[in-house]
């Protein structure tokens, strides 16, 4: 079956526990198997009860209760302890390397995927083994059980046996219509689960510009749509499981009667024995039992596919290969980015850079400008590798940056964005994310770098101050200089300002500058920036135009020669 391959990548995970789950699944069999004589131990007590037999009738009955308290009490809780730790290691596991594997997902992917799938497929999806080895082993040891059961029948009655395989047969037609109907009613209603869950993620991350907004009612109409549809969807599967169970349930009491019928027939023809009969009344409830088994596990089944078939799409790079990186290191960093004959466009869109050149020298004040939609947050894009260029290089200090090791990228180059994530964490704690043994002293050394350590010292709490999520607690020009305090803790030689400053009021935007300004004298500073005020005193700038540069020079030389740049300036004089 198509569908077994998504447990192929499970079974990795399983083979550190596998002697314990053969074990296990060992003790549940003998469990089950043992199960089958208590049928034939109730026939015969009865019978020897109806013969006069009063000794033969306990002994069997005793023998009926060592089997019950073996198989029940010690055997299968034993072993069901056992499967389930199992599952609990496993399903963490799961849930680990799925986290782990979106990590380490192309950036771009991020812009692909809604952040509910996603976390979805880490969360629930990969929570969905619990208790599945218990529900199938349970019913591979009732269906080797029935087996067993289904030879001792025939043994005794050919008619009833053939019966018994009908009614087996008309079950399994009725599971291979049923189980695509349902894996297809249930992978859209988790579809509609990751757009709850995204709409959820948003919101509260954004809590504070929904209240400010006065967009909560928008939301809340939203989410009522969202949840008339997963409604809908559920109403679907429900639907489904409605039709499917009723089936099985008619087909459970025509094997019921019918063998029972049978039965009386052939005891009063004297064609089976009264031990026969009493063990039918009770083998007839294990099939029973077996196709309500089966009915369960099915729906079980087709839902822990789904999920697995979602979290390998991450674990086996069905969605996105894993980001690429080289083996050569950079010990000693000079810093300097070259561009050469480099062409990009984003996927579905035209070419942005278009053979573009460009060097960026270090230990210089460095400014990219242009209008809107001519390619200068791409080449942020591309130094860090979010994208990596269709045709010519990024280097670093003369070396691809392709044939970096992650390592050394990600520590040479780091980026600061308009927006900077802050983690929900300690101030002292998003320095510990970049390096955990990182002293409070030089913590201190950085934010008085980026000024903001007298205001740090001033909370109640100071370093051991809560920052909420995404930072809610600081202000905009605080949360830029913990970024650049954050990003100096890397010690990165190139730091590329993403329009840092381009939402501050004019006292942190001069904070930042000053900031800046003492990185430019051992890094690269690369900005690019909307409002020229900010980079008029920058050692160069660089004008992007239709992807090329196509000027390049101080503030006031470019005022004179590059009417672009006039236009740029003369028009945020006139706005200002």
């Amino acid at each position: 079956m198509k569908s077994l391959k998504e447990f192929i990548p499970l079974w990795k995970l399983i083979k550190e526990e596998k002697v314990k789950l053969i074990v296990a699944s060992s003790l549940i069999l003998i469990a089950g198997i043992a199960e089958i004589a208590t049928g034939y131990l109730n026939g015969a007590a009865v019978e020897s009860i109806t013969n006069m037999a009063l000794k033969n009738a306990v002994i069997y009955l005793l023998i009926y209760l060592g089997i019950e308290l073996l198989s029940h009490a010690i055997i299968e809780n034993y072993a069901g302890a056992m499967l389930e730790k199992i599952e609990s290691k496993l399903t963490r596991k799961l849930g680990y390397y799925t986290y782990e594997k979106a990590l380490n997902m192309p950036s771009y992917a991020y812009e692909e995927k809604t952040s509910g799938e996603v976390i979805n497929r880490i969360t629930t999806d990969a929570d969905s083994l619990s208790f599945s080895f218990g529900h199938l082993l349970s019913a591979v040891s009732s269906l080797i059980g029935s087996l067993v059961v289904i030879i001792y029948i025939f043994i005794n009655s050919w008619i009833v046996g053939l019966e018994i395989v009908i009614f087996v047969l008309l079950l399994f037609l009725i599971i291979r219509k049923y189980n695509p109907i349902l894996k297809q009613a249930h992978k859209e209603r988790k579809e509609k689960q990751d757009n709850f869950t995204s709409l959820v993620t948003e919101s509260i991350r954004g809590i504070r510009e929904i209240k400010t907004l006065g967009i909560k009612n928008s939301l809340l109409k939203d989410m009522t749509d969202i949840i008339k549809s997963i409604f809908q969807k559920s109403k679907n599967e429900i639907d489904v499981r409605k039709g499917f169970t009723l089936q099985t349930r008619i087909l459970k009491g025509f094997l019921e009667v019918g063998v029972f019928i049978t039965c009386v027939i052939l005891i009063y023809y004297k064609q089976i024995s009264l031990t026969f009969f009493i063990s039918m009344t009770y083998y007839v409830y294990r099939y029973m039992w077996l196709i309500e088994n089966f009915n369960n596990l099915t729906q079980t089944y087709q839902k822990l596919v789904v999920s697995l078939g979602r979290v390998n799409e991450i674990l086996e790079n069905r969605l996105y290969e894993d980001e690429k990186y080289g083996e050569k290191e950079i010990s000693k960093t000079k810093g300097i980015i070259e561009f050469k004959d480099v062409t990009f466009g984003y996927p579905n869109e035209q070419i942005t850079l278009n053979k573009f050149n460009l060097v960026l020298e270090p230990n210089k004040k460095i400014a990219i400008v242009g209008k809107s939609g001519q390619g200068k947050s791409t080449l942020f894009n591309l130094i860090t590798r979010i994208f990596d260029p269709i045709e010519g290089q990024i280097l670093l200090d003369g070396v691809n940056i392709k044939d970096l090791t992650e390592i050394s990228l990600r520590k040479n180059i780091s980026i600061i964005r308009q927006e900077p994530f802050i983690f929900n964490r300690t101030i002292k704690e998003n320095f510990k994310l970049i390096d955990s043994r990182i002293p409070l002293a030089t913590i201190r050394k950085y934010t008085k770098m980026a000024y903001l350590d007298d205001y740090i010292m001033s909370l109640p709490k100071k370093y051991d101050t809560v920052l909420g999520e995404s930072g809610v607690n600081l202000s905009g020009g605080q949360k830029q200089r913990l970024s650049i305090a954050r990003t100096l803790a890397k010690e990165s030689k190139v730091i590329l300002f993403d329009e840092a400053t381009s939402a501050l009021d004019n006292q942190s935007q001069e904070y930042i500058k000053q900031a800046i300004d003492n990185l430019t004298k051992s890094h690269t500073v690369v900005i690019v920036a909307h409002r020229l005020s900010t980079i008029m005193d920058a050692d160069v700038i660089h004008i992007v135009d239709q992807g090329k540069i196509v000027a390049s020079g101080t503030h006031d030389e470019l005022l004179k020669t590059n009417e672009i740049y006039k236009n740029l300036y003369e028009t945020e004089s006139l706005n200002s």
